[in-house]
Order: C-alpha cells, then sequence, then structure tokens
C-alpha cells in the first residue's frame, strides 16, 4: 500500500516536470519566434545599392543614452542654467510643440516615443540623371520595437483624421502588405512648420517668359509597416526596394556597393554614421549640366562649366564621404572621411593631403595659447597645385594672381634689379605652417572678434623670405609705407593692412590694422598684435610653461594622429568659451549689437521675425549664470589631419572634462 502511494507520488512528480519542461519549451519558443520576427536588418542591409545618402543611428535607444552622458547635455540640465533653459524651453513649447499638436490634433510623445530602434534617413537615386522628369528617392526607417501596438494606433489615427478632414487617400499593396499613399501638397504642411521654414521664392530665368511652365511634379508620401518597422517614402518604387530586401529577396543592397564596405570599420560601434556616394551624385550633376542648353537671352558671363569646375578642385576624384560619431569613458571622436584615392588626388585635396610629419606643438609655443593649429605642407608644391587649379578652373582668376605678382615683381625691381619675386617669395616657402591664438584681452566686440594672434611661415630662408614679402605688400594701399624698427637684433617690419572688402556685422567702421613680421627660429612671423610677435621674438630665452606640456594633451593626440598626419590642431574650450559666455550674461552693448546683426541674419530663415527682440525673447542672455559656476563641463579639444593611399581621414577628440570623471559618463549600450 505505501509503496503503490509512493509510485503514485513520483508518477504525479514527473507529469509537473514535464508539463513544466514543456511549458517552458514553449515560452522560448514564442519569445525566440518574437526575436526573430522583430530583428530588423541593419541598414546596409535594407537600403538599395542605388543609396546615395545616407544618415542613421542603428539603435536609437543607444544613441539616447549617449547624448545624456554627454558633457553637453550635462552642461544644459545643470541647475545653475535653469532660468535661461526654462524661459527658452517655455518658448519653444509655446510657439512650436503646443501649435503643432493642436494643428496635427496629436501628442508629441506619441510619435516621439517610437523612437526605440534603427532610424535611417536615405536618398535614393531611384532612376534620377539630375533632371525634372524624375526625383531621387526618399527613405525614413524607423524600427519601434516594443512600440509596435502603438505605431499601428498612430496609423490608423493618421487615416481616420485624414479621410474625416475631406484629403483624398488611397491604399496599395507592397509585397502584400498594405501602405497608406498620401498626395502632398505645400498646404498640407502644417502653418507651424511653414513659419520655421518658409518656401523658398521660385526663380523665372531671363528670356523664358514665353516657354510653357512645366507643371510641378506630384508629390506623395507612402507608409506602412511591417512588424515593429515603419517605413516612410517619396514613392511605391522606392518603398518596394526595401520591401524586397525584407522579404529576403535578392535585390544588391547598399552593404554590397565596395566604396560602402571601405567605409564600415569606422561604422562600428558608432551610435550615428552617415554616408555619401559622392562619385555618383557629381557624375549626374556633371551630365545633366552638359546636357542644359544655354540660354542665349541670358548668357552666363563666367561661363563655368561644372564639369570644369570639379576637375579643378579635385572633386572629381572624390568617391565618398563618411563621417561617425563615437563616446566613451575617454571622450568624444568625431571621424570624417574623404574617399579620395592617392592616385586620383588633384586640386584641394592634393594640398590638404600635406606632408607626413612631425605637426606636434614646437616648443615655442607657449601654455595660455586657446587655439594652436601646426599643418606640415610643401609650400613650393601646394602653390604649383595651387595656379594649376586656378588656370582650370578660371583663366581670369589666374591672370588676377599673375598680375599681383607681376606688379609687386616691377615694383620691387626698381630698387633691385636682380630680384625675383618667384626665386626669393615662392622659392623660399618652407613645409611648415604654425598658428596660435591667446584668449581675447577684453569682452568688446573688437577685442572678442580679433584676439592676439600669429602666423608662423617656415622657410629655410626666413631673412630672405621676409624682404620678399615686404615687395609683395607694396600692392596694398600705403604699403610703400612701411616702418622698421629693431627688437632683440632683429628688425620688425610693420605695413598698414586695407580695410575690409566686405561688411562686417558691427555697425561701426573696423578699426585700423598694422601687420608686423619679422623672421625668427626658421619662421617668419606674422602678427597684428605687435606685443605678441615680442613675445615670440622672446621665446629662446623664456622659462615659461609650454603647450605640450599640458596635461592630458599627448594622451589625447594619440586618438587624432598617425603614420599620415599632416595636421594637428588644439582649442582651450575653457578659455575660448568664457570671454564670449561672459559678455552674452552681461549683455555688453558692442556685444549686444554684433549678436542682433548676426540674429537679423539667421533668425529669420526660422521664421522668428524681429530678430534682435525675439532673439531676446527665446534665449536671455541675461539668466546665464557666471561661468565659474558651468566651467567644469568645458574642457579642451584636439583635432588631426592624415593621408594614406585611399583618401584623408580628419579626427576630433574632445577628453571627458575632469571634474566630470566617474559623474556617469560612459559609453552607450
Amino acid at each position: 500500500m505505501i509503496k503503490n502511494r509512493s509510485e503514485k507520488r513520483e508518477t504525479r512528480q514527473r507529469g509537473v516536470v514535464r508539463s513544466r519542461l514543456v511549458f517552458g519549451l514553449l515560452t522560448a519558443s514564442f519569445a525566440f519566434c518574437a526575436a526573430l520576427r522583430a530583428a530588423i536588418p541593419s541598414p546596409e542591409k535594407l537600403l538599395p545599392e542605388d543609396t546615395l545618402v545616407v544618415v542613421t543611428a542603428p539603435d536609437f535607444g543607444k544613441l539616447s543614452a549617449m547624448w545624456r552622458s554627454l558633457p553637453q547635455r550635462q552642461f544644459w540640465d545643470d541647475p545653475a542654467m535653469k532660468p535661461f533653459r526654462e524661459k527658452f524651453v517655455s518658448k519653444w513649447n509655446e510657439e512650436v510643440v503646443q501649435p503643432l499638436e493642436r494643428e496635427l490634433d496629436a501628442k508629441c510623445d506619441d510619435y516621439t516615443s517610437l523612437l526605440q530602434g534603427q532610424l535611417t534617413f536615405a536618398v535614393t537615386q531611384n532612376g534620377w540623371q539630375g533632371g525634372d522628369d524624375a526625383s531621387p528617392g526618399v527613405l525614413v526607417l524607423l524600427d519601434t520595437r516594443d512600440k509596435g501596438a502603438q505605431l499601428k494606433k498612430n496609423l490608423a489615427d493618421l487615416r481616420k483624421k485624414w479621410v474625416d478632414a475631406g484629403k483624398s487617400l488611397k491604399t496599395e499593396k507592397i509585397r502584400d502588405v498594405e501602405f497608406i499613399v498620401l498626395p502632398l501638397s505645400s498646404n498640407d504642411v502644417p502653418k507651424t512648420l511653414r513659419k520655421l521654414f518658409p518656401p523658398s521664392s521660385e526663380v523665372q530665368e531671363l528670356g523664358d517668359e514665353k516657354e510653357t511652365k512645366k507643371a510641378a511634379p506630384k508629390t506623395e508620401l507612402v507608409l506602412g509597416q511591417v512588424d515593429s518597422l515603419l517605413i516612410f517614402g517619396n514613392s511605391t518604387k522606392v518603398v518596394e526596394k526595401v520591401m524586397v530586401r525584407l522579404a529576403g529577396g535578392s535585390v544588391a543592397s547598399l552593404g554590397e556597393q565596395a566604396s560602402y564596405q571601405a567605409c564600415q570599420p569606422m561604422f562600428r560601434e558608432s551610435p550615428v554614421y552617415g554616408w555619401v556616394n559622392v562619385k555618383t551624385l557629381m557624375d549626374v550633376l556633371t551630365k545633366a549640366a552638359a546636357e542644359k542648353k544655354d540660354n542665349p537671352d541670358a548668357p552666363n558671363p563666367f561661363d563655368f562649366k561644372p564639369e570644369k569646375v570639379f576637375a579643378a578642385l579635385g572633386l572629381s576624384g572624390l568617391k565618398t564621404l563618411a563621417f561617425s560619431f563615437q563616446s566613451s569613458n575617454e571622450g568624444e571622436l568625431l571621424q570624417v572621411s574623404a574617399g579620395v584615392p592617392e592616385a586620383s588626388r588633384q586640386g584641394v585635396f592634393k594640398i590638404l593631403a600635406g606632408e607626413p610629419k612631425d605637426s606636434n606643438p614646437p616648443p615655442f609655443v607657449p601654455a595660455d595659447a586657446v587655439k594652436f593649429q601646426r599643418w606640415r605642407i610643401d609650400g613650393k608644391k601646394a602653390w604649383a597645385t595651387l595656379e594649376k587649379m586656378l588656370g582650370d578652373f578660371s583663366q581670369q582668376a589666374y591672370g588676377v594672381l599673375k598680375f599681383v605678382l607681376d606688379s609687386a615683381d616691377a615694383r620691387a625691381k626698381e630698387k633691385d634689379s636682380e630680384f625675383d619675386i618667384r626665386k626669393n617669395l615662392i622659392g623660399n616657402l618652407g613645409d611648415d605652417i604654425v598658428y596660435y591664438e591667446k584668449a581675447p584681452r577684453g569682452s568688446s566686440a573688437a577685442e572678442l572678434q580679433s584676439p592676439p594672434s600669429i602666423f608662423l611661415l617656415g622657410s629655410p630662408k626666413p631673412e630672405v623670405l621676409t624682404t620678399a614679402l615686404k615687395s609683395l605688400f607694396v600692392i596694398f594701399p600705403q604699403g610703400d609705407t612701411v616702418a622698421e624698427r629693431e627688437f632683440l637684433g632683429r628688425k620688425i617690419y610693420s605695413v598698414p593692412l586695407p580695410a575690409l572688402p566686405f561688411p562686417t556685422t558691427s555697425p561701426k567702421p573696423s578699426a585700423a590694422r598694422t601687420l608686423s613680421y619679422a623672421a625668427s627660429g626658421g619662421y617668419v612671423a606674422l602678427a597684428t598684435d605687435a606685443s605678441l610677435l615680442e613675445e615670440y621674438l622672446r621665446s629662446s630665452d623664456s622659462q615659461a610653461k609650454a603647450l605640450r606640456e599640458t596635461a592630458g594633451l599627448a594622451e589625447a593626440a594619440q586618438k587624432v594622429t598617425g603614420p599620415g598626419t599632416s595636421l594637428f590642431g588644439y582649442e582651450n574650450d575653457v578659455e575660448s568659451t568664457k570671454a564670449s559666455f561672459e559678455s552674452l550674461r552681461k549683455g555688453s552693448g558692442a556685444t549686444s549689437n554684433s549678436t542682433s546683426a548676426a540674429a537679423a541674419n539667421l533668425v529669420p530663415g526660422l521664421g522668428i521675425a524681429g530678430a534682435g527682440q525675439e532673439l531676446k525673447d527665446w534665449m536671455d542672455f541675461s539668466l546665464l549664470p557666471p561661468f565659474d559656476k558651468i566651467a567644469k563641463y568645458f574642457y579642451f579639444r584636439v583635432y588631426g589631419d592624415s593621408a594614406n593611399v585611399d583618401g584623408l581621414t580628419f579626427k576630433m577628440f574632445s577628453p571627458v572634462p575632469p571634474g566630470l570623471k566617474g559623474a556617469g559618463i560612459a559609453p552607450a549600450k
């Protein structure tokens, strides 16, 4: 009897175990299937081969986490910024968010909450050849992940509101998935958005009055949902290419392009990156321009042919552009890559490649320099490239340059018949250009716009180069009145600079400036601040700390330099920001004038009239805290440019400010 009870108990226990095992397997299977269903392919696998431009955040959650950890965001969230922040946010909500929600009859949070996974914007060629008969394809892909139900509801609400408003709408099945097709016009754009981004004025060429005006191409919005993925497109054709890839079709994808694959290493672990097929864009634009007939009633006086301009500048050799941004416990790294192979490198890219030589700060650059840049470029080679580029681009431009040199040469020969400006000037250019700048001496607009700075031109014979520059400067008004003086056994030359040939934002005319220059230590030093030039001439005897000894600079430099580096730069964000920040906060009259003038050019483009007053309404700088209270969010940044056989790479690195280390800054995961 006991044995029978024991056997029954064991049987029941085995049944329970089996039931739990089966339930666990079923649960795991459902979870696995759900995971498979939610696994939306990466952008390069979804986008078609003819993609021209793509900007993507493969995981918007990671991008958001990274943004919250950045010093810039922490600066914005600091309690000391609360008065300024609250006024700006209040104005933004009042002028933009709330009116937009009323016009759309929807809450912005219902849509921003959908940003969970991939967010991709792309432009595809889609048969476009540069004319008006076809348009490039536009795609937006948004993976909502576990918000699929909310996405479905939003689409249903949109459809109902569109129909209730009496607007036409149709549906179309693409690969067995129903998509909404909405015909759009400028009137369908909410007034709030039209105010922020007003349309450009239509331009009519002279002599075309009798031509039949072409009808504006129809615009439509195609949108639909596949699992958790929201797809926007400007045509069913461009959407179908994505649908084929989602269904596992064999249509070639962006990721199969060799030019895209070459850039993929810099995209790894990056929460946001982008890529441009420059070669195809240039080919299309060049072909379209060549087919366009000149208007005899309004001929182009410059006759710049795009193919000629692109070739002269070196753009015809540029294959791709790409960028990526990363954040880690060490800091932020921005990379920009230009795919221009060495064999086809011409024009500006040939100059930008520079020479792979030491670009670290020389020992004479002082530690209190707030900006520094050193570019290793062969002056004679760069000049030859520049002349060729100008000649290929425009004979008129080349003629102006030649006239300037010939005029200076002729004037110099009046005093020295043996003088040859090309030999004495261009022939004595070296391979080193150094620039550094100090903090502004005051907070006036003039002082903020023209801080003390010095430019150093390397030369094998700096004294000869100085004499050649003296001859060149005779082309300036009053250029014959070059003053000379002795300083520590060296000659300092000074010449009045001409007024700027373009208007400035200041209502007052710019103050007269004098350029001082002298030869010393293998360089010709030029500065509009005489005291800074004298400081450089004394640098060999100075015991002051050098910029290269700045804590953390050498480690940061390793992030942006390498074997092919020809350019290195540094910016002290603390010192360069402090003067401007305090000037804005205190609202000095001169700075207010220049700020208002700049706002008058910028803000109306965003639809905010009355720039001076409206800027004050949106951003009341008097509410900013003293800079010392938020200085911990600023540090310094370094950047470098390098070249290899495949192209050029620019990198910028911003180390985490010491005051924020261990304060929650971490890479997004």
